[in-house]
């Protein structure tokens, strides 16, 4: 099992590096968002306000962002419950490991890194704020700290809650594979709906929006790993 989950991490890892190597060879980050409909009549004015960046204002986009939090939010309620209950009642022992594994990859992934260490730190500028479209901040690659402050493009927390409903498939991939992949495949395409919401909005590039569901990816992986939540009794 140890041997097939480090695989599974390594997998991970290259799917990303080398995605982003692509990313970065065709310059797809900036030629993306240039294809984004944007109100230059706004923009003249107002380059950074989402208002310059209609797309993303209208059903159903504007309501994936709103949404965002959601999905990932009932299911830490959902495992807050599962958590108290399997205190109080003891043949309910068995959920407490699942439980608190969903609460600490909500926590850390989203939370934690992406918005705190990440988004908090790193300063990538947001496509509406550099100087192609009108900002006043250079463009930067992902990996490349840079000057826009806190609150910064990289990675997309929005993008990072979304993808963070993946959180059950960790939990019963072992023994309720059918339910588990529910959770995957609904997971990760609320996660890129709300990524384009977000590129339509001017708020982030592709790479955000990549390195946003990856990063909670590993964070699930390696924090299975350590609690060792495939043997949970289900």
């Amino acid at each position: 099992m140890l041997q097939k989950r480090l695989i599974e991490l390594v997998i991970v890892l290259l799917f990303l590096v080398l995605t982003s190597v692509l990313i970065c060879l065709f310059d797809a980050d900036r030629l993306v968002i240039s294809l984004v409909p944007r109100n230059l009549e706004i923009a003249a004015v107002l380059p950074a306000s989402s208002w310059a960046w209609p797309g993303g204002n209208v059903f159903p986009w504007n309501m994936l962002y709103k949404l965002a939090a959601v999905p990932a939010a009932l299911i830490a309620l959902v495992a807050l419950t599962m958590l108290l209950v399997s205190f109080w009642v003891e043949k309910y022992a068995s959920w407490r490991k699942g439980a608190v594994f969903i609460l600490l990859l909500i926590g850390l992934g989203p939370g934690l890194l992406v918005n705190v260490a990440l988004k908090g730190e790193f300063g990538r500028a947001r496509p509406r704020e550099i100087v192609e479209f009108g900002g006043e901040q250079h463009f930067t690659q992902f990996w490349q700290p840079g000057t826009a402050g806190t609150n910064s493009s990289f990675p997309s927390g929005h993008a990072a809650i979304a993808f963070a409903s993946i959180a059950p498939w960790f939990v019963l991939r072992e023994k309720r594979r059918t339910t588990a992949l529910v959770f995957l495949c609904s997971g990760l395409l609320f996660g890129v709906l709300v990524g384009i919401a977000r590129i339509l909005q001017g708020a982030h590039f592709v790479s955000d929006i990549l390195w946003a569901g990856g990063l909670v990816y590993l964070v699930g992986s390696v924090l299975a790993l350590l609690i060792d939540v495939d043997k949970q009794a289900g």
